[in-house]
């Protein structure tokens, strides 16, 4: 199982409402990917951040449907506007060595497919983690 999260925080003037389609955006996510097997999403304790999501995926194909999911693109586009620092974050039971390497993979083929959403995350004022492009060579 690959626990894939994301945390962030807002950009200052983002409306409660602006927030809430972008929160919903994200639960929705978890309503609609087939590949998702449950999900959080919700305020951020403990840290620097806002606000978190956590979505469990099997493997990864499963990662790949939900990376490319109509769902999964409709957050990036409300919800990336909004957003100054992101982080994101995969944790698993998977004992491949790999791992790491091949989600960075499917996320460099999903920028490089769909430059829309890569120039959101150029966007940001800060990304990092296992989705942020540099990663294992991009």
């Amino acid at each position: 199982m690959i626990y894939h999260g994301n945390r962030f925080t807002l950009k200052p003037g983002v409306t409660p409402e602006q927030l809430e389609e972008a929160l919903e955006s994200l639960r929705n996510q978890g309503r609609v990917i087939p590949s998702v097997k449950s999900f959080v999403v919700g305020p951020d304790h403990g840290g620097e951040y806002d606000y978190g999501a956590v979505f469990v995926i099997e493997d990864l194909a499963g990662y790949w449907e939900y990376l490319v999911h109509p769902a999964h693109l409709n957050t990036d586009r409300v919800g990336l506007p909004l957003v100054d620092k992101f982080a994101s974050f995969d944790v698993t039971d998977d004992e491949d060595p790999q791992l790491g390497e091949k989600i960075a993979e499917l996320h460099k083929r999903r920028y490089d497919s769909m430059p829309d959403i890569s120039d959101l995350v150029a966007g940001l004022g800060e990304y990092t983690g296992s989705a942020a492009p540099g990663r294992h060579g991009e």
